[in-house]
């Protein structure tokens, strides 16, 4: 979890750690290097994005869009793993896999709901969710920190998202056989949707819990302790 230099470390359940525990916690990155191959792998990725808008938009290309959704996918797994493998975990990394994420969903809320394929409304829900977590980021700056970990519901939330337009989009065709990827697209639509704003429930929550046990970063610095 990133946070400011002057800030005191949180635990998983969003409760200040001991200066002990913190001294035996392995450290958060490898490296600070942003040319890395998994830092690479994750700009290539953010490089599909408008790719896949325009592919849906223009030429309405929605094999080739979901093709190029799946690619991107392939290299979210693979930037992970090589960044762990090689030891090449850095800040600029973690940061790049969510913004990922979240603008391949966006995109391709924007570009369904365009085409009418999915109602506004749907589109506008999911993106107010993420909304909603940007408003977080400054009263956790208060408490010396930038962001919240990531819990296993937000992740899986963010997991079903991915695959349930993509399979939506495919589904719209006309032809018989693919009426599973709609049932299934929206299937994965209705619980990722509920689980993402759940999971921002419990983001907010967590923000609660660092403001009544946190006091501002401009006390610690008046006291003169240091993360």
């Amino acid at each position: 979890m990133p946070r400011d230099r002057d800030a005191r470390p949180v635990t998983d359940t969003g409760l200040p750690a001991d200066s002990g525990a913190v001294e035996q916690r392995p450290p958060l990155y490898d490296t600070d290097r942003a040319l890395t191959l998994p830092n690479l792998l994750s700009m290539l990725r953010l490089a599909g994005v408008p790719l896949v808008l325009w592919l849906i938009l223009g030429p309405q290309a929605d094999g080739l869009a979901v093709l190029v959704l799946a690619v991107g996918g392939f290299t979210d797994w693979l930037d992970g793993y090589l960044a762990r493998a090689w030891h090449q975990t850095s800040r600029l990394g973690q940061m790049l896999d969510p913004i990922a994420d979240r603008l391949y969903i966006l995109a391709v809320l924007i570009g369904l709901a365009l085409r009418e394929i999915i109602p506004w409304w749907l589109a506008i829900i999911v993106v107010a969710r993420d909304v909603m977590i940007a408003c977080l980021i400054p009263v956790l700056k208060t408490r010396g920190f930038s962001s919240l970990p990531v819990h296993f519901l937000g992740k899986a939330a963010t997991f079903s998202l991915l695959y349930a337009f993509p399979l939506v989009l495919l589904g719209s065709g006309e032809q018989g056989w693919l009426q599973l990827a709609w049932v299934l697209g929206w299937a994965f639509a209705i619980w990722g949707t509920a689980l993402y704003w759940y999971a921002g429930g419990l983001y907010v929550a967590q923000t609660i819990t660092l403001l009544r046990t946190m006091p501002p970063v401009d006390r610690y610095r008046h006291r003169g302790v240091a993360g």
